[in-house]
């Protein structure tokens, strides 16, 4: 693997934060600068996160650590998701897809990060 962009996770991860950042365009203006602010720095922080936590994949406790904090942004996201779902019942579907979005991932990073604590490795033959 040469690269993040390499990895089935950042592959989910990055358009995760690009269709939240999206929706949150789409809120009421007194929205996007409370809920929106919030789910575009947490949705985007998940895929950078993963790109942190692989660039310093050669400590796997570093690795695992930023891994972890992708997965706590990915939940935060959830959570802000839900607040658009609730409160916003014209954005519901989009809300609901990109929740159904976000739990596929999260499954994702969970057995990733299960992965990186069993096999990891460091030099050249992980690259």
């Amino acid at each position: 693997m040469s690269s993040y962009r390499d990895l089935d996770v950042y592959k989910l991860a990055h358009p995760f934060g690009i269709e939240c950042h999206k929706l949150t365009l789409s809120l009421p203006k007194c929205e996007q600068y409370e809920i929106g602010s919030q789910l575009r720095r947490a949705s985007k922080s998940c895929s950078a996160n993963i790109v942190e936590g692989y660039c310093r994949r050669r400590y796997k406790a570093e690795y695992v650590r930023f891994l972890i904090f992708a997965h706590a942004s990915l939940e935060e996201s959830i959570e802000w998701l839900e607040y658009i779902r609730d409160l916003h019942t014209n954005q519901r579907e989009d809300a609901e897809a990109l929740g159904e979005a976000a739990n596929v991932l999260g499954g994702k990073l969970n057995r990733f990060i299960q992965a990186v604590e069993r096999q990891h490795r460091t030099g050249p033959r992980d690259e």
